[in-house]
């Protein structure tokens, strides 16, 4: 399982899992698209490579999180395959996919931001929890 949707009132919360950083980046980078677009439909035609530092692996995942929201925003992309390579400091990603085409790709919900609210990482169980603002 990449991830689990949590109970919240308002907005999306999830919980990534990965045996490595790297995995509970991508799985929680997947669990955003997912969010906004059914991600089983995106193929993966194009790429976007990202390299990414920060003092810590909370603030470094919303500027990944944050930066892929960016490109669904500006340029109007779906991805739904990441390869995450990071030390909690430094990243490295390739994210796939293509541009939303409203007759291939559903909309679902409009994510607005990633927060630092619920952030949390649980390394004994390999998991990330995110909230996403809706």
């Amino acid at each position: 399982m990449r991830y689990r949707l949590l109970e919240h009132t308002a907005d999306a919360m999830v919980e990534a899992y990965g045996n490595t950083l790297g995995e509970r980046f991508a799985n929680a980078a997947y669990a955003l698209f997912d969010q906004m677009t059914d991600v089983t439909k995106v193929s993966p035609t194009g790429e976007v490579k990202l390299e990414l530092e920060a003092d810590g692996r909370e603030q470094l995942l919303v500027d990944f999180l944050q930066e892929l929201l960016f490109l669904h925003d500006v340029e109007n992309l779906v991805f739904g395959e990441f390869s995450v390579d990071t030390d909690g400091t430094k990243l490295v990603a390739i994210a796939r996919g293509e541009n939303f085409d409203e007759k291939k790709h559903t909309k679902r919900s409009v994510v607005k931001g990633v927060t630092y609210h619920r952030l949390e990482f649980d390394d004994s169980r390999k998991a990330v929890t995110v909230l996403f603002d809706v």
